[in-house]
């Protein structure tokens, strides 16, 4: 496979909550003067919106790669270690952001759909994506041109 699958989702939602937020609170500033642990809310929601407001999925060759944001938070799966892959779609009570769920670890920014990565180890992933059968195709297609290598 020579060329590599890149897709980026923006979490709209997001931007606007946390917008939103940020928006309110410097309106406060404005009306009442500075407060210190609204000075630390206001530093969470820009590094949560700087952080996670994007997630950027790759696909190539060797594996498959995600990255949150500005790229500080990364994560890779090796294609050979993937033992499967598939559409799901998760409950709205997963939320967004990375966290541990029983279906195992989601990273996400939007939306409800996914793909989930089962991995030789036993693991579960899955990757939030507005693209599910785009990503499912270049996984399942890299992963084939590695079964047919060894």
């Amino acid at each position: 496979m020579s060329k590599v699958y890149k897709h980026t989702q923006i979490g709209y939602l997001m931007i606007v909550i946390i917008g939103t937020g940020l928006y309110l609170l410097l309106n406060f500033f404005y009306l009442h003067g500075f407060n210190t642990l609204l000075v630390a809310v206001f530093a969470v929601l820009a590094v949560c919106l700087v952080l996670f407001a994007a997630l950027t999925v790759k696909v190539d060759s060797r594996e498959v790669s995600l990255r949150f944001g500005i790229g500080l938070i990364r994560k890779k799966f090796p294609v050979t270690g993937i033992e499967a892959a598939g559409i799901v779609r998760n409950p709205w009570y997963y939320g967004w952001g990375i966290r541990k769920t029983p279906d195992g670890w989601l990273y996400n920014v939007s939306g409800l759909l996914a793909v989930e990565l089962r991995m030789k180890s036993g693991e579960k992933y899955r990757i939030g994506t507005d693209d599910p059968v785009g990503l499912l195709k270049e996984i399942e297609a890299v992963m084939g041109e590695k079964s047919r290598e060894q």
